[in-house]
C-alpha cells in the first residue's frame, strides 16, 4: 500500500472517529462526507456473510467474499478512528464544560453543512413521498434529542454491552449521534472518562457492544440502500435535520433551549464549522474527479 494512500484513509478515519466522540455529529455523515460510506457498508456487510459461509462449512464461498473487502481502505480506516477517539476524547471533555455554546454551533455548522451530501445522491429522483419520509425522520429526531437524560452514571456490564451496540450503529446510520445516544442514556460521561483513564474493563465491554451492534445493523442498512436507496437517504436527511435540536448552542443543563445571548462567537463558530465541512466536501469531489481522469 503507498504510504500517501494509507495517509488520506487514515485521515478519513481520524475526521469519522472524531466525529464519534461529537454529541450530536454522525460518524456515518462524515463517513459519507468524505466518500467511504458505502466501502464500510460493503465491508461490514461481506465480512457477516463470509463468517456464516464458514459457520455453514464453505470455506470458498467466505474466501470469496473475504477478498471483496477492501482491506486496504478499512484498516487505515479503522486505525485513524481509534488515534481520534484517544486523542479527542481528552482535548473535547473540557471543552465542552467550559465553552458549550461554542462547541455546539461550530457542530450545528458541521451538521448544516453535511446535508449536501446525502441531497446530492438523492438528486432528481426526489418525489412527495421522500418528503413525507423527511419529516418523520425529522420528526423523531427532534423527540428522540429531547429525551431526558436517563442517569447511568454508573452502568453496569450489560447496560455497556446494550447501549454501546445502539450507539454505534451511527457509525452505519448517517445522522444519527451515538455520543449523543450515550448523553442522553448517561453514560457519556463514563465512557468518555474510560477512554482517558484507559478503563480497560470498561472500554472491553464497549468494543464488545460495538461489535455485535455494527455487524448485525449493518447487513440491515445495506439492504436498505440497495433496495431502497432515496427513501433510505431521505430518512438519513430528516434525521440530520431533527438531530439539531441538540445542537441549539444556548442550553441549560437539562438540555432545555434557552434565549440567544451575545450570538457573536457562537455565530462564527458555527460558520466555521459549515466551512471545514464545505471544504472537506469540495476537497473530495476535486481529488475524485482527479483520480477519475
Amino acid at each position: 500500500m503507498k504510504p500517501s494512500l494509507f495517509a488520506g484513509n487514515a485521515l478519513r478515519g481520524m475526521l469519522i472517529g472524531t466525529a464519534e466522540v461529537i454529541p450530536g455529529v454522525s460518524g456515518g455523515t462524515v463517513a459519507l462526507i468524505v466518500g467511504v460510506y458505502e466501502h464500510i457498508i460493503n465491508g461490514i456487510s461481506n465480512l457477516v456473510r463470509a463468517f456464516g459461509f464458514l459457520l455453514r462449512g464453505k470455506p470458498k464461498d467466505a474466501g470469496k467474499l473475504f477478498r471483496e473487502i477492501r482491506f486496504t481502505i478499512l484498516l487505515p480506516i479503522l486505525f485513524g478512528m481509534i488515534l481520534a477517539i484517544l486523542t479527542t476524547a481528552s482535548v473535547l471533555e473540557p471543552l465542552l464544560d467550559t465553552e458549550p455554546e461554542i462547541v455546539r454551533a461550530a457542530f450545528a455548522g458541521m451538521l448544516v453543512a453535511s446535508l449536501y451530501v446525502p441531497i446530492r445522491l438523492i438528486g432528481k429522483n426526489f418525489r412527495s413521498i421522500h418528503l413525507v419520509i423527511l419529516i418523520i425522520g425529522g420528526t423523531a429526531a427532534f423527540g428522540l434529542t429531547s429525551v431526558p437524560n436517563a442517569g447511568l452514571d454508573n452502568p453496569v456490564a450489560w447496560q455497556i454491552v446494550l447501549f454501546a451496540g445502539l450507539a454505534v450503529c451511527a457509525l452505519v446510520l448517517p445522522g444519527v449521534s451515538g455520543s449523543f445516544f450515550l448523553l442522553a442514556v448517561g453514560m457519556y460521561g463514563p465512557t468518555i472518562a474510560a477512554v482517558n483513564n484507559r478503563d480497560l474493563g470498561y472500554l472491553g465491554l464497549f468494543v464488545i457492544g460495538a461489535i455485535i451492534g455494527l455487524l448485525s445493523f449493518a447487513m440491515v442498512m445495506k439492504w436498505f440502500l440497495d433496495n431502497y436507496r432515496a427513501l433510505t437517504l431521505s430518512l438519513m436527511i430528516g434525521l440530520m435535520i431533527g438531530s439539531l435540536r441538540a445542537l441549539w448552542p444556548w442550553q441549560d443543563q437539562n438540555r432545555e433551549p434557552l434565549g440567544v445571548t451575545d450570538p457573536t462567537v457562537p455565530v462564527i463558530a458555527l460558520l466555521l464549522g459549515a466551512g471545514v465541512v464545505s471544504l472537506t466536501i469540495g476537497l473530495e469531489r476535486y481529488l475524485r474527479g482527479k483520480a477519475i481522469q
